[in-house]
């Protein structure tokens, strides 16, 4: 599938990647997921705000569980598309 925008520099915290490590997931996954416009777990107006940032190019934000352990995980692409970040909700 065709990414729907491009990420910038990828950026990961400690925090993220010490879960990941922890829960054996594949971070390219959730990335493809957020390229493809599969937001995860957000509700249906951050799903419309989603869509109209793609649209309008503001910033982009997904939610996604990681399988194992359960740890939410966020994925944000900046309004400009120089860079996503990776992070946990409390590193936010």
């Amino acid at each position: 599938m065709k990414p729907l925008f491009t990420l910038g520099q990828l950026v990961a915290t400690p925090g993220v990647l010490a879960a990941i490590g922890v829960s054996g997931d594949d971070l390219s996954t959730y990335l493809a997921r957020h390229l493809s416009g599969d937001w995860g777990d957000i509700d249906a107006h951050d799903r419309r705000e989603n869509q109209i940032s793609l649209e309008q190019e503001f910033r982009l934000m997904s939610v996604y569980t990681l399988s194992i352990t359960g740890v939410k995980i966020w994925v944000i692409t900046e309004a400009d598309r120089s860079s996503t970040c990776i992070l946990l909700p409390e590193e936010y």
